[in-house]
């Protein structure tokens, strides 16, 4: 992080410091694809002049018409008044030369994603607006210092990231280079807040918050299906279902596109200098390979034919419910399990223990910690997944190995249908498929907040915003507990010994802060 950056929480603004742009100065975009169009609407609904510049001949005019044609739907759709639409097409212009820009009080770049055609843009640019001018980039995976490294004043360099489509989502990545002015941030802060946006602070970091901490939601469900575990369709509805996310992995990436997606995910494990917490898939650089990039071209992991049916998640048969089950101890985040099955009718007795439930036979429930059912030789054990909420759920997930006596697997399955849950089997795997995204999710939050890429307020508030994750992952470590979450991951540790699953110094640190408040 840089020395003139001080990431602090998102309404740290004080009245001694910078403020919004004023309505009356020209903001400029350029660039006038789908990102660019969306950014100068933001600005132009917000109250700003504002001039869209392409350097292809004629584009900026057709922007200019495409933006127009926006506003009018959105007058139709009862959105936008019609006296305000009015207003803001007189002052929508499109600039053929770059020197119409010159008295732009913000120019926001959103053009190809290379390096040194957004350098040479900025160095143009420098030499036609006034040095008191904000020049923005939107990037989403190059480095906001070396944007900015060739120009006379770096200090009036910063990241603007927006998220598609830039009209909906309201969150704004605001990020903060080496050489970025902290009044600088602050005003650029300040401003996109006063288009109605939720910015977050960051340093310059490879993915900034959102990219770089999403990356295990993608990473452990590829790992899962390259290890066998389960199909794409399971995964996701694992994921959705009991984890509460909006969508699963593979589903998700169809949509985003697995070319931009693997793209993303590479960038970041290069600029990481290949940390094996950041690899990428082999069987998704096939996926791509083989040209099937999802929805855009028909087919992904899912067929988008016409007529084509998706796949349905495995779900287990009926089964019959035990009458009684012994609960051992407390169950941590699942404790919630206990009130459900005695709504169910359920009867349960609660022993000491560590943590466990005892169905009739001789079958053991344990929430997934890690480790795997066969390293029980003598027990017969059933892991679960961990949930969101497991009230809410509408499935869960039960893992075991092969040679579990099926009346103990039945028992399993029968017990949480009895809840009305869907229930889906998979293999016999360390952390299961919720559990083990959350513990990985987590450990790179933590991690980003103690090297000082954003603040952990910063941080949920980015992954809710940014990928519509149910909690923010430093909001769910806390109700699941570090110490848990720490463990599980240094189980999987063992199991891996690649250094994927190391769970950081800082997951750790809070893991032990938990124990000593715990112990008192």
């Amino acid at each position: 992080m840089s020395a003139n950056v001080t990431v602090r929480g998102s309404d740290d603004v004080t009245a001694n410091e910078p403020t919004a742009l004023a309505h009356d100065r020209t903001v400029a975009v350029v660039g006038t694809g789908t990102m660019g169009q969306g950014i100068a609407q933001v600005a132009l609904v917000a109250g700003h002049p504002v001039r869209l510049y392409d350097s292809a001949r004629g584009r900026a005019v057709e922007a200019v018409a495409a933006l127009t044609a926006r506003l009018d739907r959105l007058v139709e759709k009862g959105r936008l008044d019609a006296t305000a639409r009015e207003a803001a097409v007189g002052r929508l212009h499109a600039a053929e030369e770059l020197d119409e820009l010159a008295d732009a009080a913000l120019v926001i770049e959103a053009i190809v994603e290379l390096l040194p055609v957004k350098q040479q843009l900025f160095a143009d640019l420098e030499k036609v607006v006034g040095d008191d001018t904000v020049l923005a980039t939107n990037t989403s995976s190059l480095s906001v210092t070396a944007i900015a490294g060739g120009l006379r004043l770096p200090g009036r360099f910063v990241g603007l990231h927006f998220f598609n489509p830039a009209p909906l989502l309201p969150l704004v990545e605001v990020v903060s280079g080496f050489a970025t002015d902290a009044d600088v941030a602050t005003r650029a802060y300040a401003t996109v807040k006063g288009w109605g946006k939720t910015p977050v602070r960051c340093a310059d970091t490879p993915g900034f918050i959102v990219n770089r901490v999403a990356r295990p939601f993608y990473a452990e469900a590829l790992r899962l299906y390259e290890e066998g575990v389960a199909d794409p369709a399971t995964i996701d509805a694992a994921l959705r279902d009991c984890g509460g996310f909006r969508m699963g992995p593979f589903e998700l990436t169809d949509l985003i596109g697995q070319d931009v997606n693997e793209a993303v995910t590479r960038s970041v494990w290069e600029s990481f200098h290949q940390d094996p917490k950041f690899t990428p898939s082999l069987a998704q650089r096939r996926l791509v390979e083989s040209g099937r990039l999802g929805r855009k071209t028909g087919q992904g992991w899912f067929s988008y034919a016409d007529g084509a049916e998706r796949p349905e998640p495995h779900t287990a048969a009926p089964a019959k419910a035990p009458a009684k089950i012994v609960v051992r101890g407390d169950l941590g985040p699942a404790e919630p399990l206990v009130g459900l099955f005695e709504e169910a009718g359920i009867e349960v007795r609660r022993k000491r223990g560590a943590g466990f439930i005892q169905l009739p036979g001789r079958g053991e429930l344990m929430l997934a910690d890690g480790e795997t059912s066969f390293e029980y030789h003598r027990e017969e054990i059933v892991y679960f997944d961990l949930a969101l909420d497991y009230a809410r759920a509408s499935r869960i997930v039960l893992s075991t190995r092969e040679g579990t006596a099926p009346e103990t697997l039945g028992e399993a399955v029968g017990l949480f249908q009895a809840l009305g849950k869907q229930v889906s089997v998979i293999g016999d795997v360390p952390g299961m498929i919720v559990a083990r995204t959350v513990a990985m999710l987590a450990d790179l939050a933590a991690d980003a907040v103690d090297r000082g890429v954003a603040t952990a307020e910063d941080v949920d508030t980015a992954m809710r915003l940014g990928v519509n994750y149910p909690a923010g992952p430093l909001e769910w470590a806390a109700k699941v507990g570090h110490q848990r979450l720490s463990g599980l991951l240094g189980e999987l540790h063992e199991r891996y010994p690649t250094g994927r699953y190391a769970p950081s110094l800082g997951l750790v640190r809070r893991g032990y802060a938990e124990y000593a408040k715990d112990s008192r």
